[in-house]
Order: C-alpha cells, then structure tokens, then sequence
C-alpha cells in the first residue's frame, strides 16, 4: 500500500507538499499540485480518512438516520439527502432504527464514535434525550419531517395541518359525508397535526365523526390494511377514508379489494406523501404532495450551515424552523357522490 512518503518520491516533492495539496491547506504552484495527483493515481493512493479528520477536525461525513427503510418515502428521502450531501461535499451513513428508539439511541452513539460532522434525524418517537447527547458532543442536529417546537434545534418539515385540510376539503367537495380517517402513530407530532386538522374540517363544514371511523397504524402497508379491515369488520361503511400516508393508504386499498368491494367504486381513499409508486398504483393514488426534494435539500444546507458555525451552543431563537407548503394530486383513486 503506498503511503505518503511514496507520493512525494515519484512527483518529486517533499511530504509537506503531498499534505498541503491533499488537505488544501496552503497554495501549491499547479506543475508540483499536477506531479502530486498524477503520482497519487499511479500509485492508487488515497489519503487515510481518519487520520484526516484528526487532524483537520472535520471527517466530512454526516449521520441520516431515519425509522423505517421500507417506507418507500424515508428510502426516497433519503436518497435526495445523500445527492445534496454528496454536492456538499459530505458522504452520508444512512442508519435505519426499524421504529425502535433503543436502535435509534444506539445509532446516535455510533455516529458520535464515527465523529459525524453533523446528523439529519427523521425521528420514530420522542428524541429529547438523543438531542442532548449530540449537543453535548458537539454534533449539530437537524430535524427532518418531525416536529420538535419544544426542543433548540434546526427542524424542516411541511405544512401538516395545511395537508390534512386539503384532503379532507376535497373529500367533502366530492360530496362524501361518511369519511374516515386512518391515522399514523399518535405518539408522533406529524400524525396528530394531519389527524386534528381531519376532525377541524370536519367540524367546520358540521359533520360528525363516529369513533368507529377512526383507526391508528403506524404508518406500514400492513398498518393500512389491518385498519381497513377492523373498521369494515365492526361494520363501518364509508363512502371515502383520510390515510395518513401512502404505504398505509395502498394497505387499505387492498383490504377493501379483498372484502369485494372496489376503489373509488365503494369507497374512496385518500393518502399523504406522493411517493413515485402512488402513480402507478392501481387505481392511481389521490394524495396530498409533499415536497421531498425541497424538503431534502432544506436539511443538508441547514445542518451545513450549522457545521460551518462551529458552535451548536446558540441561543434557542437562532434555531431555523422550515416549514414547507404541500399541494394536493388528484388521481383516481377519489370519486364524486350524490349530495
């Protein structure tokens, strides 16, 4: 394995400029810089990562870590957050908790011990003691998807509230009355805000919502299903049902194809996400958007610009709080009934 020493010999330079032109600490004239690289590819030299960030104090990688890889919108978040990372010159540690805050913790201690620059958190539940922990590490943090107003830290999620509302709205001016909603977790902020505004709008346009039309998942395709199918076993027939995501969505509609009945023939549904398999479902699914890319990109410039301060120790109202709109896709998976 060729080592620094090796570098300096073939391009005819002393180790201190291999350093300078591997770690752009001082100005190399650019025919030594070329002699540098071009001995460093012949070689097949790469610089040792760890040394590097030793001694630079930086190890240009971020931690992401999401609850549920499975979850076609946290795999395409993801992959959105690793391209602008990579743009930003970070490469990325994706750790999947599975929606256990025992994996969680024990992931937010391995990126500590990988020295992280910085970790991009879509958490499973209630993260205060983690946030604590990378503070007190140093580590900046940034909240994506999950609302954390109680908490000093950097947050980029979407309009909740403004989604729930847009779909139930759109049921309701479809002439649906009897509608239903498949909440995600109730321990989870996001799912509490899409739920709440279903029943304000609701109440708004004077309609009543029996307890038998309200379920929780936990925001799984198998969670959509089961739900779906206790809400039709105990006798619950609605013309339309709020799912609070997609994957929970395409889960009920298979629950209602299997009790023989069709959508949006029988009963409508509605989603949350606007994940690419929502397209090409059957039928297409009418959900509410949110926007993944801008929500991506929002969270890799926050938590750069919060590593490039150098101090995670800011006054709570330094934090940023991104709060991005949602829109809604009709498909054809929603259809108008008698008034």
């Amino acid at each position: 394995m060729a080592t620094i020493k090796d570098v300096a010999v073939r391009a005819q330079v002393s180790t201190t400029t291999v350093s300078h032109v591997i770690n752009n600490t001082r100005k190399v004239n650019d025919a030594n810089r070329a002699r540098v690289e071009d001995a460093m590819r012949d070689l097949d030299f790469h610089p040792n990562a760890l040394a590097r960030s030793l001694r630079s104090g930086s190890s240009k990688t971020i931690g992401l870590i999401i609850p549920d890889i499975a979850n076609l919108f946290f795999a395409e978040a993801a992959r959105y957050i690793e391209d602008y990372g990579k743009n930003a010159g970070y490469s990325v540690i994706l750790c999947n908790a599975d929606n256990n805050p025992q994996k969680e913790a024990s992931y937010v201690q391995v990126l500590i011990e990988k020295m992280v620059d910085g970790i991009i958190f879509i958490s499973s539940g209630d993260s205060a003691h983690n946030i604590k922990k990378l503070q007190s590490n140093n580590i900046p943090v940034v909240f994506a998807d999950r609302d954390v107003q109680d908490q000093p830290v950097d947050t980029v999620m979407v309009n909740n509230q403004q989604g729930g509302k847009l779909a139930t709205e759109h049921l309701i001016q479809l002439g649906h009355r009897r509608i239903a909603c498949i909440s995600g977790p109730v321990g989870i902020r996001v799912s509490i805000q899409r739920m709440h505004a279903f029943h304000n709008t609701m109440k708004e346009h004077g309609m009543s919502v029996p307890v038998a039309y309200c379920t929780e998942g936990d925001f799984g395709f198998e969670s959509g299903e089961r739900c779906m199918r206790q809400m039709l076993a105990r006798g619950a027939r609605p013309t339309a049902v709020f799912v609070g995501n997609d994957m929970m969505a395409f889960g009920a509609i298979r629950a209602i194809e299997d009790a023989g009945m069709h959508v949006p023939d029988d009963i409508s549904i509605i989603g949350f996400d606007d994940i690419p398999l929502a397209k090409t479902y059957s039928p297409p699914l009418t959900t509410i958007a949110q926007p993944i890319k801008k929500l991506a990109k929002s969270s890799v410039d926050l938590l750069v610009k919060r590593i490039n301060k150098k101090n995670v120790h800011n006054m709570p109202e330094d934090y940023q709080r991104v709060v991005l709109d949602v829109k809604l896709v009709e498909r054809k998976s929603c259809r108008k009934v008698a008034a």
